[in-house]
């Protein structure tokens, strides 16, 4: 865990130092330590066989499911090695590498595919797929990624807390000077921040409420389900950044102010649209086992769910279209967006219900025996 947290600091050299190799080997030398550790800890629980799962202690090949969870944790430090060694000679394709290994679970997948195109299919041992073989489908403990992801919410949240705490408090010779001592004309100033923050937590709380409305209704949680909600965490992690581009750069040229806000309206925009792909993944497939009953395909709460899910991108969108159109209203459309969007889900369930109950209506007057 301790190797863990050093990660964002060793990313954050090579994001400033891109061409420099120093950061590249930090990062993946904490890669490769990490896998070492993981890999001893397999090592010690498999010489103690009462702390393995029953299905693992009982199987005969237990030695084939060690050798196989080994093959699996060290895949991503061996491709951190080989990227720490091209950092020597070329250090783009050490970036190439990195990239590789986040989708190195479906590019292992679509090896398997061509291998059994080209050799002919295999059967494969259910049993060996259900420990670490990384496929997209294959199921991960829903409780984990709640609880990774409220993590990750709860420090967003926290971070604009604390720049609201440390950026917007006068000092009181500033108080005394230029506003002969008025709090509340200091406080006034800083107008502009306070209506970003509010709005900001505001998105990042709906977020969060729309993340916790998906995952009440899932019932089982897949590799690829991880993998968007992952990817929308991603965007959430940068909405911080976002409010402080749109409550400092408005104070600079126009240009900044646009370009503030149309960065703002694209991590809005990720954040909400990876949520909706995390819908319709653990809608596609075995859907009776993924979710609910209550929210499969034609009933009400699914509907509900997807307009849910779907708002928050469709509004970041319109926001970013109408901050091309009129930029001199940037910051204006931006905060209107943040305040307009919690009323928008108040009132959503009841639109639902109505148009729900037209097309229900329509839909009898259609197959009327007396109309037709």
């Amino acid at each position: 865990m301790m190797l863990i947290t050093l990660l964002p600091y060793t990313f954050s050299l090579m994001a400033t130092f891109p061409t420099h190799i120093l950061g590249i080997l930090l990062f993946c030398g904490c890669v490769i330590v990490i896998g070492i550790i993981q890999s001893g800890i397999v090592l010690y629980a498999f010489s103690r066989p009462f702390l393995l799962k029953d299905e693992i202690r009982a199987c005969e090949e237990c030695k084939m499911y060690k050798i196989h969870i080994l093959k699996v944790l060290l895949r991503v430090p061996l491709m951190c090695f080989l990227a720490a060694i091209c950092s020597f000679f070329c250090y783009q394709l050490s970036y190439v590498l990195l990239t590789v290994v986040i989708f190195l679970p479906h590019i292992s997948r679509g090896l398997l595919w061509c291998r059994d195109k080209l050799l002919g299919p295999t059967e494969d041992d259910p049993e060996l797929l259900m420990f670490g073989a990384f496929l997209p489908s294959e199921p991960l403990s829903k409780e984990r990624v709640e609880a990774f992801s409220d993590g990750v919410y709860a420090i967003v949240a926290t971070l604009l807390i604390l720049d609201i705490c440390e950026d917007n408090v006068p000092e009181p010779a500033l108080v005394q000077q230029r506003f002969n001592g008025s709090l509340v004309a200091a406080l006034r100033s800083y107008g502009p921040e306070y209506m970003a923050y509010f709005g900001s937590f505001a998105t990042v709380g709906l977020l969060w409420f729309a993340h916790h409305s998906l995952f009440l209704h899932v019932r089982r949680a897949t590799r690829a389900m991880g993998l968007l909600n992952t990817l929308s965490l991603a965007f959430v992690g940068g909405l911080p950044l976002a409010f402080r581009l749109t409550h400092e750069l408005p104070r600079a040229a126009l240009r900044d102010e646009r370009r503030a806000v149309q960065a703002a309206c694209v991590l809005v925009f990720g954040a909400g649209i990876f949520q909706l792909a995390t819908w319709v993944a653990a809608l596609n497939g075995d859907g009776r086992k993924r979710l609910s009953p209550l929210v499969r395909y034609g009933g009400p709460e699914h509907v509900f769910m997807l307009a849910k899910l779907a708002l928050y991108p469709s509004v970041a969108l319109g926001a970013f279209l109408l901050s091309c159109v009129l930029s001199n209203f940037s910051v204006t459309i931006f905060h209107l967006m943040e305040i307009i969007t919690p009323f928008a889900f108040l009132l959503l369930r009841l639109m639902v219900q109505i148009v729900l109950s037209l097309l229900r209506r329509l839909s009898a007057v259609s197959y009327d025996p007396l109309i037709t």
